[in-house]
């Protein structure tokens, strides 16, 4: 009895998903190929690159800092000993405070980010969902990143049709 209960649901959900309307798109590829996006990220990359080298920097002072500390330590004074561990721990403390600063989550690079990224973004969002609603797609799947579609028929990606949306080539 359960076996028929699970066949006549089973046929009843393959009729359901039958009448709906669904295409796959890329939008990695989309991003991708577009102008603007790839301007926000080199400018991101670029900032990335400046506050990696600024941090490299003080790693490099901070390295420095404890060679001479290591050499010197023996003849140093207890007062004096604690007070050089002091400096050394404060600059390390605002090292890693610098890096959480600009690399952190909701640090700098990640607030750039959203003001680069997200307005071509919310463009592309928009441009499949005007697609979606000329066309009467009921889904809309995503088939880049994070979301995993083991199997889309290549005539089903929309990605290109999303392109000529934005007017991109």
């Amino acid at each position: 009895m359960k076996n028929i209960f699970f066949a006549i649901g089973f046929l009843m959900l393959g009729f359901l998903a039958g009448a709906q309307k669904y295409a796959v798109i890329d939008t990695r590829y989309i991003l991708d190929r577009m102008p603007e996006y790839k301007a926000a990220q080199q400018s991101l990359d670029r900032m990335a690159a400046v506050w990696q080298m600024q941090i490299d920097s003080m790693q490099v002072s901070l390295d420095k800092m404890y060679r001479d500390f290591e050499a010197e330590q023996v003849m140093l004074t207890p007062e004096l000993k604690k007070r050089r561990e002091d400096q050394l721990f404060a600059r390390e403390k605002e090292l890693r405070d610098l890096q959480r600063r600009r690399f952190g989550f909701e640090g700098d690079l990640f607030k750039k980010r959203q003001e680069l990224v997200k307005p071509v973004q919310d463009k592309v969002y928009n441009a499949i969902q005007k697609m979606a609603s000329a066309r009467g797609y009921d889904f809309v799947l995503d088939k880049s990143e994070g979301i995993t579609v083991i199997f889309a028929d290549p005539k089903l990606d929309k990605s290109e049709d999303v392109l000529r949306e934005l007017g991109i080539k």
